[in-house]
């Protein structure tokens, strides 16, 4: 399956901070150190935390004085929501960026704030309380030690997957970003994927965000989180498109059950003019169901999303990307969105019998592959990328196109060759891009179309014949 999972070193660049647009004036930038809180430089050193200027003392009776306020509100009014003090949200949010720190979070764990954070979670009536500690959770989760101890507590892995389900955005942001940084990490990842197999309410919840949200972040961080899942896991991601409904989902919801492929496409669609990288995401986890016999068999169902994700890759492509008056180099900046985007239309295109013709569609999108191909060539002469990642995936993307070029080629009549030649999309120029493509692995598809297209432009097929002599 495709590496879709981050290294360790770019989980530890997922570590956040209180987003300023949540917090009060005075929180605009990040917080300063606490305060000193010793006399006397020796003091100063016993009391900080491991190389830093972080006071352990003030650490130390933030953190009470979180549980006694929660306690206190418990007792008091258990079942009305909490409003945070603003002084106490100020404290709250200084621990949440020190816990970017290694050894705040290292302290953080050997002062048992996970169990701390995970009560004060437990007990939350308060959404920005809720959002706070998750964050700190999440900060602490980016080094391997420190998220190695924090994920075996079951009971905090348990109630984390629960928050999926919870109505506040920045909540659920938070909470899909610690998720994902465990996921991703080598040493756990295991057991959380294990955990979230055995939770059949993730992949409702999941879904649930998906088609509903409009937060760009929020999608962006479920959609990576789906994607590594599915990169992962295939027998999750197997379990996940084959989902069934539960009684309680057949009876709460009146439009019928969330299959995770439709919900994967709203949340593209909402991506769509909001995010470049959010719609790669959600593409390339629509390209892994069709890596599976069961994802494509959801694809190939005429009762299926096919004809709709279909119609929008297909409109995305022809539309948003690599247009006649763009330069090569633009292919170099879309080259992975458009890789995903051609891996789902040419798997929908093999299946596409089972649900129906695409002609009103083909010409245009005909005449993206052959420009892609164009764009290619063009792009083979300067100078290449030190980046060797790079090339492989303009290479790859080289090779889908002219593949699924074959596949439409082989089939391709008369009068369509006669319409891509009448619209412009098939000149003299593209059609020896197409044969120059075709030619090396392709002979029979390039024999059909040159069949076609002596009988559509013979003056066309005669530059092509001489130049390809197959």
């Amino acid at each position: 399956m495709d590496s879709g999972a981050e290294s360790t070193e770019e989980v530890e660049g997922e570590r956040s901070s209180p987003p300023t647009g949540l917090q009060s004036p005075l929180m605009a930038r990040n917080p300063s150190p606490p305060p000193d809180t010793a006399d006397g430089e020796e003091e100063e050193n016993l009391d900080a935390i491991g190389e830093t200027v972080y006071s352990k003392h003030w650490l130390f009776s933030t953190l009470t004085r979180l549980i006694h306020m929660v306690s206190e509100h418990s007792e008091l009014d258990a079942e009305g929501e909490m409003q945070l003090p603003d002084e106490d949200e100020e404290d709250l949010c200084r621990v949440w960026d020190m816990a970017m720190d290694k050894d705040v979070a290292g302290f953080l764990q050997e002062f048992k704030a996970t169990e701390i954070l995970l009560g004060v979670i437990a007990k939350s009536r308060c959404p920005r309380l809720t959002e706070i500690c998750v964050g700190i959770l999440g900060n602490i989760a980016c080094f391997p030690e420190t998220c190695l101890t924090l994920s075996q507590n079951e009971d905090l892995c348990a109630v984390l997957l629960l928050l999926l389900g919870d109505a506040d955005p920045p909540t659920l942001l938070e909470t899909s970003r610690l998720l994902l940084t465990c996921v991703c990490q080598k040493d756990v990842s295991a057991v959380w994927l294990q955990r979230i197999r055995q939770q059949p309410s993730v992949c409702s919840s999941l879904c649930f965000i998906m088609c509903s949200s409009t937060n760009t972040d929020l999608l962006e961080k479920v959609g990576e989180l789906v994607e590594n899942l599915f990169d992962l896991d295939e027998e999750l991601m197997r379990s996940w498109v084959t989902a069934q409904p539960s009684e309680e989902e057949e009876k709460d919801e009146g439009e019928g059950h969330l299959n995770v492929a439709s919900c994967l496409l709203e949340a593209a669609k909402q991506l769509r003019s909001e995010s470049l990288k959010g719609l790669e995401i959600y593409l390339h986890a629509l390209q892994l169901l069709t890596t599976i016999d069961e994802g494509i068999e959801v694809l190939s169902s005429p009762e299926g999303p096919s004809k709709a994700i279909w119609d929008f890759v297909c409109d995305v492509v022809c539309k948003d990307f690599c247009q006649p008056d763009d330069l090569p180099v633009v292919l170099q900046e879309q080259k992975t969105v458009l890789l995903q985007a051609f891996a789902v239309l040419h798997a929908l295109y093999r299946c596409q019998n089972q649900w129906g013709s695409q002609s009103d569609t083909s010409l245009p999108l005909i005449g993206s592959i052959l420009r892609v191909l164009h764009f290619h060539t063009e792009g083979k002469h300067p100078a290449s990328s030190k980046d060797d990642r790079k090339d492989d995936q303009l290479q790859a993307l080289a090779e889908i196109t002219a593949e699924f070029l074959s596949d439409i080629c082989i089939q391709i009549s008369k009068d369509t060759v006669e319409d891509l030649v009448k619209t412009g999309y098939l000149t003299e120029k593209t059609s020896l891009i197409a044969a120059s493509s075709l030619v090396p692995d392709y002979k029979m598809a390039f024999q059909h179309l040159q069949s076609m297209l002596s009988k559509a432009d013979p003056q066309m097929a005669d530059m092509v014949r001489k130049q390809f002599p197959v």
